[in-house]
């Protein structure tokens, strides 16, 4: 099992978004990395679900089958196991996240405070510099 975390910062100014993505083994190795730039947003939930979706696709990409994956947005990271359709106007993000997520042999999803993960602090410090 590997462990894939993700965080986004959205710039209130400009409502642009930046998100990181750090994949670990078992042992807290950092395997895989992802930082970019995103679209502007609305909200937190979208900044959110966007990065969701980018990093279960670089992850995808990179080759891992089975993964852990933790966010710090409850509301996201129910949507990603939800079975149910979501009929928000978010609807369509959190479908395309959930038909990557059905790409894994094996994956499950848990909600963690920013400071658990370790990634947000770092990636807060960098994702302004690439605003």
């Amino acid at each position: 099992m590997y462990k894939l975390n993700f965080d986004a910062a959205v710039f209130t100014g400009t409502k642009s978004l930046s998100f990181g993505v750090v994949m670990r083994n078992n042992m807290g190795e950092v395997l895989a990395a992802l930082l970019a730039k995103g679209p502007p947003v609305a909200n937190s939930e979208e900044a959110e679900i966007l990065a969701c979706r980018k990093a279960l696709e670089f992850v995808v990409e990179v080759g891992f089958q089975e993964v852990v994956v933790e966010g710090d947005n409850a509301i996201v990271m129910r949507g990603l196991t939800a079975t149910s359709p979501d009929k928000s106007m978010l609807g369509n993000m959190y479908e395309d996240a959930r038909c990557l997520a059905m790409r894994f042999r094996s994956l499950s999803a848990s909600c963690v405070r920013c400071s658990a993960h370790g990634v947000a602090p770092f990636f807060g410090s960098i994702c302004k510099t690439i605003k």
